[in-house]
């Protein structure tokens, strides 16, 4: 009796049933918290969702799905499958993007509306991604839900995928484009520093003319109408950023504003970071397709910066060396890493260069871009 229960109890630990791709993926969690931590890469994303990638590989079943057993018996799903269902019924996305607006400040984008064609510059990975994935044999909706990876726009990526019916590739797009948000400061410099000259890195750009409070008040009411009214499939997530950042600029609802921007926010962080990482068991992350996700992600967030940059070239030109081009990298739309990354870089070539703020104008402008891209995607597959 004393033998059989201790070979139960063998066999009811996480040692039994664990594979080589668990011990890989448990170590990959062990890096991101590293890289968060040590390095404060994202940290507020990556911890979740590090964790959440330990959790699934050591007990998978917290991500299993409600079932009912051959004796009729209902049994409950997995505690981070629930997390999991408001990831995909658009509903933490969404949440997402009204705490983004409810944080960040319009008032550069709405000084230089020039800023609008760097983010939508960026943007061009998100095509070069899609084209890429039909050449690897991906149908359109998949190609097209794999190609928004490249905005660097976690919640839009779960938006996109679920939209279109991609729940099978959710995990691998989400996390591969949580992940980039995180790396940005890895991944963006050097092509940066490729695409530009020492001499167009030190570029100081004029003060950004004051915004007045009208402005602002106004600026996401008619975004909010002009968008909708075109992509009416944006609102969820247009519709929900500007109703963030009218929280935040009309004064009158400091209550609202507050709780998005911070109790709300985090809360939704934690719940999508955590079940976006419990969507990488060994059994659904580590097999050719998932890794093609990864690389076509990578393959997408290069060519969204290198969209940037090289407008802001041109625009560098036609200004005659007015606009500095790193803070065309800012389009991406990884609010406000990407727009600090442009300011790193700057202020490498030269220390006095302070390109933060006008970096946030594309910054803004690329969050705005990458759900205008979903939607087009949403409008071209009929998806309402």
């Amino acid at each position: 009796m004393i033998a059989d229960t201790l070979l139960n109890l063998i066999h009811q630990t996480a040692f039994a049933s664990m594979s080589w791709g668990n011990v890989l993926m448990i170590a990959i969690g062990c890096i991101f918290l590293y890289l968060a931590i040590a390095h404060d890469f994202e940290p507020l994303l990556l911890v979740p969702i590090a964790f959440g990638m330990i959790l699934v590989n050591i007990y998978p079943d917290i991500m299993s799905a409600p079932s009912v057993d051959a004796a009729g018996i209902s049994h409950a799903g997995g505690l981070l499958w629930y997390f999991f269902q408001l990831d995909g019924w658009s509903v933490l996305p969404s949440l997402i993007f009204m705490g983004v607006g409810a944080m960040t400040d319009f008032g550069p984008l709405i000084a230089n509306p020039i800023s609008f064609l760097m983010g939508s510059a960026a943007q061009l990975g998100i095509y070069v991604a899609y084209f890429l994935a039909i050449a690897f044999g991906f149908n359109g909706k998949a190609a097209a839900a794999i190609s928004i990876i490249g905005g660097a726009d976690g919640p839009t990526s779960i938006f996109l995928a679920g939209k279109l019916g991609q729940t099978a590739l959710m995990g691998p797009i989400a996390v591969a484009a949580y992940s980039y948000m995180s790396l940005v400061p890895i991944i963006q410099p050097p092509v940066m520093k490729a695409l530009t000259s020492e001499k167009e890195r030190k570029i100081h750009m004029d003060q950004l003319r004051p915004v007045s409070k009208l402005e602002k008040i106004l600026f996401p009411i008619i975004i909010t109408i002009v968008v909708c009214m075109i992509l009416p499939t944006t609102a969820p997530l247009v519709g929900m950023l500007m109703l963030g950042n009218l929280f935040r600029e009309c004064g009158v609802v400091k209550q609202l504003q507050e709780t998005a921007s911070n109790a709300m926010m985090y809360i939704v962080v934690i719940l999508l970071g955590t079940s976006v990482g419990a969507t990488t068991s060994a059994e659904a992350f580590l097999n050719v397709q998932t890794l093609l996700i990864v690389v076509l992600g990578l393959a997408a967030f290069i060519f969204g910066t290198a969209g940037g940059v090289l407008l802001g070239k041109l625009m560098c030109a036609l200004t005659h060396g007015k606009i500095n081009p790193l803070i065309g990298s800012a389009g991406v739309s990884a609010v406000p890493m990407a727009a600090r990354v442009s300011q790193k870089v700057g202020s490498e070539a030269d220390p006095t260069n302070f390109l933060l703020m006008h970096a946030m104008g594309p910054n803004v402008a690329g969050v705005i871009g990458t759900a205008v891209a979903a939607g087009t995607f949403m409008a071209v597959f009929g998806i309402s």
